[in-house]
């Protein structure tokens, strides 16, 4: 930093008063020294705007980072309390706004995510999955905030900061409106000794008086620093061409202020091993005002020794301002990636999902990005927050519309529960039944009903399913030893059942009309219902055969039918081909008709994942909603082939 060299500072009274001879007799020399601080002041006068630019420059960067935000330091709202409450404690010279706009922008942060509940009850989605729901922080500690006490206590203590700082800085400009008054009078009074040519001689202590009286005299304003100094500087180079003073005195004075500026020259020097660049600055600015406080060295060294003092800071500056450079840098390449997460994190779409698994993947995604959120530093202040305001709205929309899902699905699952434990607690009540017939009625009619349920939230499904073929498997069990005697119809229901078996492997070999064959379908399948119970040891290995029988049916027969539907479907298209019209027509009922598949397809595979039955009546049903989506996706194989039949015709 560049500053103005100061002419003279207070020299030690003369044993005795110089007369009239002896000043004459000395006018030359000083004549001379009083032109070399006149040459010396015209060099400075160009430093002195330079270094003035130099200064602004850094005083900005060192505000700049003053406002820097320390990336690894986990906030809390009472770490951001305390951090106010201790600037309660300082004086008002020892903290400026900057420090307390950070601690409201970083209370209103912490504030905000405190509001976000992001932990949903899911019914369905297991413990990890709620744990993980609940983590959605980013770079700080979510709380829960004891409202409104907690906000109220934060906002009085800094409206006192804002206060006290604002009274203190007009106080501040009050002092340095006085100072700067003050130190125009001396000017004035330093101008008008100098004026004086007759007495100049006489009045050279009160010149060091005022000397020390403007030295004295505290800061003025910065925007007039400059202009008060620059006048100073005339005001002195101004008496000092008009002394006479003798050339020891003068010469006693450049080696006292040399031996100063010398000392200067070595503590500047040790900046160059400083590591904290701001406290190296700093340091320099201290120097420099030093330095302009000490008045003028001989001419002859003057230029040299201020060139030492320059390129020293020099050096300091180009550290300094490469220090805020770098972190210009960084900030841009963390504004870069944070714009990424959050291009990334707006594309995911979360609307359509519809099942837990779903949201559960969607949310381990969402946690990712916040995870990589808080690996990254700061951006620029002001672009920072938007980021994560834009980063953080998008995170509390979808735990918002996760927690709606999971809201409205746990009223459907909470149905599906008091059903589902009405018909456990009947089935137990029935459990110990002798009624046989009745109650195993009514046990078959319970066992339709359970199916017909929907699923129920899983950390009651296995329990309240035991409970439930508990009950079932304690009554057939007592009514299968009670009925020991009725061996020999459940044998004659076992050899029918075979032979019904047997009729419906052939069936599957023969070459029939589709409704025909069904409807022998449907009478051995009435055969079979009809036929009665089978010893239990064979009643799952029969009905696994009779099951598989009844599929290869229903398999040949159905691949028959599409196999004619599709030659049905050519001639149709073969008649109406060379007619755009109706062909689009066509084609738009079968992408209606493919689309209402596939939803129909979907709703199956959603409730197939809320089966968990491990009985004997539940693998059944599981069993029937799998044969129906196999069906299904022939459904729509077979569509898909004839809109690409329709598409080649229309090409």
């Amino acid at each position: 930093m560049d500053m103005h060299e100061p002419a003279t500072q207070p020299q030690p009274r003369a044993e005795e008063t110089l007369n009239e001879a002896t000043a004459t007799a000395t006018a030359a020399g000083i004549n001379e020294a009083a032109d070399a601080t006149a040459g010396a002041a015209t060099d400075a006068d160009s430093l002195l705007a330079e270094g003035s630019e130099a200064a602004l420059e850094a005083e900005t960067l060192e505000a700049d980072a003053e406002k820097t935000e320390v990336h690894d330091e986990a906030l809390t709202l009472e770490s951001v309390i305390a951090a106010a409450q201790a600037l309660m404690a300082k004086d008002p010279a020892d903290y400026n706004m900057d420090d307390v706009r950070r601690l409201r922008q970083q209370f209103s942060m912490l504030h905000g995510l405190a509001q976000t509940d992001t932990s949903t009850d899911a019914p369905e989605a297991d413990a990890a999955t709620a744990d993980a729901a609940g983590e959605q922080t980013l770079d700080i500690e979510v709380q829960t905030v004891e409202e409104p006490s907690l906000v109220r206590d934060f906002n009085a203590v800094v409206e006192e900061l804002r206060a006290r700082k604002t009274a203190w800085t007009a106080e501040q400009e009050a002092i340095r409106a006085r100072n700067l008054e003050l130190k125009n009078a001396i000017i004035d009074k330093i101008l008008a000794l100098a004026d004086d040519t007759d007495n100049v001689n006489r009045t050279f202590q009160q010149y060091r008086d005022l000397q020390d009286e403007f030295n004295a005299v505290g800061e003025v304003d910065p925007v007039n620093t400059t202009e008060v100094w620059k006048r100073f500087q005339d005001a002195r180079e101004k008496y000092s061409d008009n002394l006479k003073v003798n050339k020891e005195l003068r010469d006693y004075d450049f080696k006292k202020n040399l031996t100063e500026k010398e000392a200067l020259l070595a503590e500047a020097s040790t900046l160059a091993d400083e590591e904290d660049v701001i406290a190296a600055y700093r340091r320099l600015q201290d120097l420099h005002n030093r330095w302009r406080r000490i008045g003028p060295v001989a001419k002859e060294i003057r230029e040299e020794i201020w060139n030492r003092f320059r390129e020293i800071s020099a050096d300091v500056n180009k550290r300094y301002q490469a220090f805020f450079e770098a972190r210009k840098a960084r900030e841009a390449e963390n504004e870069a990636a944070k714009t990424a997460l959050c291009e990334r994190l707006e594309a995911l779409d979360f609307t359509g999902l519809s099942s837990f698994a779903a949201w559960d993947k969607m949310t381990k995604s969402i946690l990712e990005l916040q995870a990589e959120w808080k690996t990254l530093g700061f951006a620029a202040k002001k672009l920072n927050r938007q980021l994560f305001a834009r980063f953080r709205n998008r995170c509390d929309e979808f735990f918002a519309a996760k927690a709606e899902y999971f809201r409205t699905t746990r009223d459907e699952l909470n149905r599906n529960l008091a059903a589902k434990q009405a018909l456990a607690d009947e089935a137990e009540a029935l459990a110990t039944s002798t009624e046989w017939r009745k109650a195993g009625d009514r046990f078959v009619e319970m066992q339709k009903e359970w199916k017909a349920i929907g699923a129920v939230p899983k950390k009651f499904s296995d329990a309240l399913w035991k409970r439930f073929t508990a009950a079932c498997d304690t009554f057939f069990d007592a009514r299968k030893k009670a009925g020991s005697g009725a061996r020999a119809a459940e044998n004659a229901a076992l050899k029918a059942k075979r032979e019904i078996i047997g009729k419906l492997s052939a069936l599957a070999a023969e070459d029939l009309p589709r409704a025909e064959a069904f409807e022998r379908l449907k009478a051995l399948q009435d055969e079979w219902s009809a036929a009665g119970h089978v010893p239990f040891r064979e009643k799952d290995k029969l009905y696994e055969a009779y099951r598989s029988a009844c599929d290869a049916v229903r398999q040949h027969f159905e691949l028959a039918e599409r196999g004619a539907r599709r030659r049905r479907f050519e001639a149709a298209v073969a008649d109406i081909e060379g007619d755009d019209n109706k062909m689009y027509r066509e084609r738009e009922r079968l992408a209606r008709a493919l689309e209402n598949r596939r939803a129909e397809l979907r709703t199956y595979e959603n409730n197939l994942g809320f089966l968990s039955s491990k009985s004997k009546s539940g693998d059944s049903l599981l069993h029937d909603m799998e044969r129906r989506i196999e069906r299904l996706k022939a459904d729509i194989a077979e569509l898909d082939e004839k809109m690409r039949l329709l598409d080649s015709k229309l090409s």
